[in-house]
């Protein structure tokens, strides 16, 4: 049993239903919290006395023969320099001398002495806790595997994807997979073409050190299938004035739908469209606003989303960052209704026609890191909120198996402790809490690349 997942799906019924959504009375915190608190918690320390180090390394870390803090501090959060490395196309400097490459002679060809590939491996033990019992204790061994490449094509032409050889048990396929175009023609102007999260510009999903999901950028409505994980398209990323810039993004707004018959990705022929905008504000703070349009057709009937709102980002000290955003959706006709009765859940209770959703988003998430960031210990705390004015609301949590298959609803607050065993090996562990379905959950696990 599982009740959160640790990434995007492109699949509507993704993950299990919760054990607790079937309970006809409310799971509350009792002295069974503090026993399985006790029971994880003992895991953990007897882990971080008897594991070994790692001795393998990442693929960019062992082409370039430095270490994996250069980019990762915690692994796998990124350092400023890593995300100056990815911007670059996965090159120290944006035009070096080739690295790790085979001499052919031939000018116009690079190719990579080895084929860089990485493996990421998450393992997890998770319980939830309610109605006066810990209800299931679960290993999750592994919770994911990650077949992971990168790295240079030519001269300011890289490459990334990776392959889920194995996601919550089930083959999952490939997510990330893009060609980046790096300063082209020798203009400041980078293009990302392929598939990537949508709320990648805002925070990366796949490098946040929480078991708790960003789940804000996973939020459907009704049954329209755009939202801010995965998607198809392109990205252009263009600098602004100093310490600005912008990203935008055109996409199909449909997630990572498999191809029709026709082999058409898109279901529609619209597609949606995003802009990113950052301001940096001395070295210690970064605000941004992030705006998305779009339309999605089904049956000729047509929803039209409308997504906006800010972020930040703020070093308070070396050792204290705050993460934050807010985003407001609204949808037009999420369920793509031409006239609905009096009494539908997807109707206004008065009214003959279709409705209008509104949806108020939101997560903040403090980082502490007690003896600084290239260290072994990682704190962090993170808080989610979703509220919309109608029961329309789809995380792919198990909500699609109720009745109605929508919730309105969603906050939850998770605190966790993290200790690098390896600079690519780090214990997990972490307690939440769902407000809504007054259900606690506790998680100790292992985070590994190599």
């Amino acid at each position: 049993m599982e009740w959160v997942g640790n990434s995007g799906q492109k699949n509507p019924g993704e993950g299990t239903m919760p054990h607790a959504l079937r309970h006809p009375t409310p799971p509350r915190w009792t002295s069974a919290t503090r026993r399985l608190v006790l029971l994880l918690a003992s895991g953990l320390l007897v882990l971080a006395a008897s594991a070994g180090p790692a001795s393998a390394i990442p693929a960019f870390a062992r082409k370039y023969k430095v270490s994996c803090s250069l980019c990762h501090a915690p692994f796998p959060r990124l350092t400023e320099f890593g995300g100056m490395f990815a911007a670059n196309g996965f090159e120290m400097a944006v035009g070096e001398a080739p690295v790790d490459t085979v001499d052919t002679g031939d000018p116009w060809l690079r190719l990579q002495r080895n084929v860089p590939l990485a493996i990421r491996l998450d393992a997890y033990m998770t319980g939830l806790v309610g109605n006066s019992t810990v209800e299931a204790v679960d290993l999750q061994t592994p919770y994911l595997i990650k077949l992971m490449s990168g790295g240079q094509i030519y001269d300011g032409i890289s490459y990334y994807f990776y392959f889920y050889l194995a996601e919550r048990g089930e083959v999952a396929g490939v997510e990330d997979a893009y060609v980046q175009f790096t300063e082209i023609g020798g203009s400041p102007i980078s293009v990302m073409a392929g598939q990537f999260q949508v709320s990648d510009p805002m925070f990366k999903r796949e490098l946040r050190l929480s078991y708790e999901d960003y789940h804000i950028y996973r939020v459907r409505i009704g049954e329209a299938r755009n939202d801010l994980a995965y998607d198809r398209g392109f990205m252009v990323l263009l600098p602004g004035w100093s310490g600005a810039d912008f990203t935008f993004q055109a996409v199909n707004g449909n997630g990572l739908s498999d191809a029709n018959e026709e082999r058409l990705y898109d279901n529609d022929r619209l597609k949606n469209y995003g802009l990113k905008f950052n301001q940096s504000v001395g070295s210690s703070l970064r605000l941004g606003l992030y705006g998305y349009y779009g339309n999605e057709k089904s049956d000729g009937i047509n929803d039209e989303v409308v997504i906006l709102g800010p972020d930040l980002t703020w070093a308070l000290t070396p050792k204290w960052e705050l993460n934050a955003q807010y985003l407001r959706r609204t949808d037009g006709n999420p369920f793509f209704l031409d006239s609905c009765d009096p009494g539908d859940f997807r109707c206004d209770a008065s009214a003959s026609n279709p409705f209008r959703v509104t949806t108020d988003m939101a997560m903040a998430e403090l980082l502490f890191f007690p003896r600084g960031q290239g260290e072994r210990w990682a704190v962090w705390g993170l808080y989610n909120f979703t509220d919309a004015d109608r029961q329309a609301v789809s995380l792919r949590l198990g909500e699609q198996d109720g009745d109605p298959p929508f919730i309105s609803r969603y906050q939850y607050l998770a605190t966790g402790l993290g200790y690098l065993l390896a600079r690519n090996l780090r214990l997990t562990g972490e307690l939440g809490y769902n407000f809504e379905l007054e259900a606690g959950r506790a998680v100790l696990g292992f985070v590994a690349g190599f």
